[in-house]
């Protein structure tokens, strides 16, 4: 039942949960993860510092993050972390610029963009490179028209521009600004079930995944102009009977439903 907490895949098969904040004990640094191959759930070392509904990413199969929140003086937090399963252990990262609680993170062209409130709840941005440890404010076109979810993908950023995910948008570098790219023609409607909770690459192709389960499967490999309505670039996809069941019931087992049945919290994609 904890809330803000993070969710990351490392090496592929490994399901790792991470931080947020239970309702009796308050912020927490546990760390699980599952194993896909084994079918079991293990502890991993705790995070250096308490926090919940923090940023976090993977990048060369490390597990970074940044931000936050934790009771105390200091709610708001600066601080960064990364977990390397090679070496088994957290390390401290720069400090973020401000202190940020995040809602939307990507990694895109080597470095680690995120977009939250800081204290004052203002709106922030900052990207982290991990090559020189640093991170720096960002004002460009890039933030101000980023919307969640969004993916890297082939190297470029995609992000949706429609509730239920029927459109979506790519970031163009030339011109710092996100233009339409592929349009669906099939709206779905704006009820929380259909709203588009997550985009995940599977097998080379973008999925976007609901809050009711269903999927739409976008294939961007060849589609540097944008298309309209193409039948072989957009799919849509209904899970239904044995495979509805299974993703509920392995998603009850991982964190529960409690109050937003509909609402998924995070989406990740595992090799077994």
């Amino acid at each position: 039942s904890a809330l803000g907490f993070g969710c990351a895949v490392l090496s592929g098969c490994h399901l790792y949960l991470f931080g947020g904040k239970d309702p009796l004990k308050g912020s927490m640094r546990r760390v699980i993860f599952y194993s896909a191959r084994t079918n079991k759930w293990h502890r991993a070392p705790d995070m250096l510092r308490k926090r919940h509904f923090f940023g976090s990413c993977v990048i060369n199969n490390c597990l970074y993050v940044a931000g936050g929140e934790c009771e105390g003086i200091q709610r708001t937090l600066r601080s960064a972390e990364v977990y390397d399963p090679n070496r088994n252990r957290w390390s401290f990262i720069a400090d973020m610029s401000t202190a940020m609680v995040p809602f939307i993170g990507v990694v895109y062209d080597g470095k680690w963009f995120l977009k939250g409130l800081g204290a004052h709840r203002e709106v922030l941005s900052e990207a982290y490179t991990p090559e020189s440890n640093l991170w720096s404010p960002i004002n460009d076109g890039m933030v101000s028209g980023w919307r969640n979810p969004s993916i890297s993908m082939n190297g470029k950023l995609y992000a949706l521009d429609c509730r239920d995910g029927c459109k979506l948008r790519v970031y163009d570098e030339k011109t710092d600004s996100w233009s339409r790219f592929i349009d669906s023609k099939i709206h779905l409607g704006n009820s929380r079930a259909l709203e588009a909770a997550a985009l995940v690459p599977i097998n080379g192709k973008l999925c976007i995944i609901r809050n009711n389960m269903s999927i739409s499967m976008v294939d961007v490999s060849g589609t540097d102009k944008r298309a309209e309505g193409s039948s072989g670039i957009w799919e849509n996809i209904a899970i239904k009977g044995h495979f509805r069941n299974l993703f509920t019931n392995l998603w009850s087992s991982i964190a529960g439903r409690s109050g937003l049945k509909s609402h998924i919290v995070h989406c990740q994609v595992l090799q077994v």
